[in-house]
């Protein structure tokens, strides 16, 4: 029993830690989708919000666990 908690408890933190590594990303990818707006880089920008999209989706993911 004492192995399922302490199995349990290890999960979520490596949940907790996925999170803040995506929020991270998240704003990285924010910081540059607001850069290829300012350059008018269409390119870049489409790149940018796909990759906010999967970010996003991940995300929701983790919270739903």
């Amino acid at each position: 029993m004492k192995q399922v908690m302490n199995q349990a408890l290890k999960a979520k933190e490596v949940e907790r830690h996925r999170a803040a590594v995506l929020r991270m990303e998240m704003d990285y990818e924010l910081a540059t989708l607001f850069e290829a707006i300012g350059e008018e880089n269409d390119q870049m920008r489409s790149q940018c919000k796909q990759r906010l999209e999967r970010i996003r989706l991940e995300l929701l993911k983790l919270k739903a666990l």
